[in-house]
């Protein structure tokens, strides 16, 4: 179980890398090919692009195929765009490629994520899943500066070169650790999509877009913000938003205890906090220690938020959680576009370098204003469960494959 759970953490690893690594070369991409930098920017979109539309047409599309093979299928694709990406030879191919690497990650996150449930017993479903995305969060600590620092180095391509590397690796350690789950006889996409109907699950992902939103309203400026506000040097921010990675890490290890014991509460927490830290950070930004310490706590409140999302979105689509769980992380590319939109508006509005801050607490209000709608809906319904088999069982709790919200 643990070298299984690792081998998701390594495709999540190459997922955050190949992400945003991006971001940090923008201007070796745009010399290379040459285009301006903004146009250069549209390469991120593209990955963006990528991820809202693959989450939910490849798991619909693999509705029917074993979990570890459509992992296998997924990671497949994944170094294939990453390869794509080194060789693109001009502009138009490289977008293309960015947009075919993005595909498989919202569902890789989704069958990973009910992969990893099924590995542990149900009291422990939260945990799995968030060790897996443990690979995403270490990916800022040390996957994207090392991918920046190549870039810069050696040149752009290599850096996804490197990323494709490590999607072999992983891709191995999967078909070596990972253990066949099959598929229950009800598995399909009318059945996925028959659970996504569920109310609840459309309130899960708008409390997601929504409110980690807010997450990224700041994270898309936190480079000018500290620049400009804080007094920080160009060449010291690699280091800062590797330790707000080390935030992000922090929170993801208290996640998953924290969903397990008490999956609502750990969501109404996060985002009250987020909300808070996102205030806090306003007026702190000016000094250089309290923002770095509430830079570090934003990180780990905001990764607090993940790992309970993700497990009510599969308590809610109840048999068939895949689309669902894949879903997810579409909603959150949504939440980084619109985030960093909000906040590029405001800060275009004249409002100033930190009024991100304030509009990402305004997006984390109403997100956990989104989760306590849900949370008074499902009261008189009984206890929600995370079912962790698509067999159709009329009584999971007897079997003792679910994990209460309650």
């Amino acid at each position: 179980m643990p070298l299984a759970l690792l081998s998701l953490a390594l495709v999540a690893f190459g997922i955050g890398t190949t992400e945003f690594a991006t971001m940090g070369l923008l201007p070796q991409i745009a010399d290379s090919l040459g285009v301006s930098v903004p146009q250069a920017g549209n390469v991120v979109s593209a990955y963006a692009l990528g991820v809202v539309v693959g989450a939910p047409v490849l798991t619909g599309l693999g509705a029917r195929i074993p979990h570890k093979r459509l992992l296998l299928l997924l990671s497949g694709l994944f170094v294939i765009g990453n390869v794509a990406s080194a060789l693109a030879p001009n502009f138009g191919l490289l977008f293309a490629a960015r947009f075919l690497a993005g595909l498989p990650h919202g569902a890789l996150f989704g069958v990973g994520a009910v992969v990893a449930s099924r590995l542990v017993g149900p009291e422990r479903a939260g945990t799995a899943v968030s060790r897996m995305f443990l690979g995403l969060t270490v990916a800022n600590i040390v996957g994207v500066p090392a991918g920046t620092a190549l870039g810069q180095q050696l040149g752009w391509r290599y850096a996804y070169t490197a990323v494709a590397v490590i999607g072999l690796v992983a891709l191995a350690a999967l078909a070596a650790f990972v253990p066949h789950q099959p598929r229950g006889p009800q598995a399909g996409i009318r059945h996925e999509l028959r659970a996504m109907a569920n109310k609840q699950v459309a309130i899960g992902l708008a409390t997601a877009v929504v409110g980690f939103g807010g997450f990224f309203a700041v994270y898309s400026y936190l480079v000018p913000i500290l620049t400009h506000l804080t007094g920080l040097a160009d060449s010291s921010t690699t280091l800062v938003l590797a330790l707000y990675g080390v935030g992000m890490t922090l929170g993801t290890l208290v996640a998953g205890p924290l969903t397990d014991r008490a999956l609502r509460p750990t969501l109404y927490g996060g985002l009250a906090l987020l909300l808070a830290s996102l205030v806090a950070f306003y007026f702190a930004v000016h000094s250089l220690v309290p923002a770095l310490v509430t830079l570090v706590v934003m990180g780990a409140v905001g990764a607090l938020v993940t790992t309970p999302v993700q497990m009510l979105l599969m308590a809610k689509a109840k048999a068939a959680p895949t689309m669902a769980a894949a879903s997810n992380h579409s909603a959150f590319n949504l939440a980084n576009a619109g985030g960093a939109w909000l906040g590029g508006l405001a800060i275009s509005a004249g409002w100033g370098w930190a009024s991100p801050a304030l509009v990402g607490a305004a997006l984390a209000a109403a997100g956990l204003g989104l989760a306590l709608v849900g949370g008074v809906m499902d009261r008189g319904t009984g206890s929600s469960e995370v079912i962790t088999e698509s067999r159709g069982k009329t009584s999971a709790r007897a079997q003792g494959d679910a994990v209460e919200l309650h």
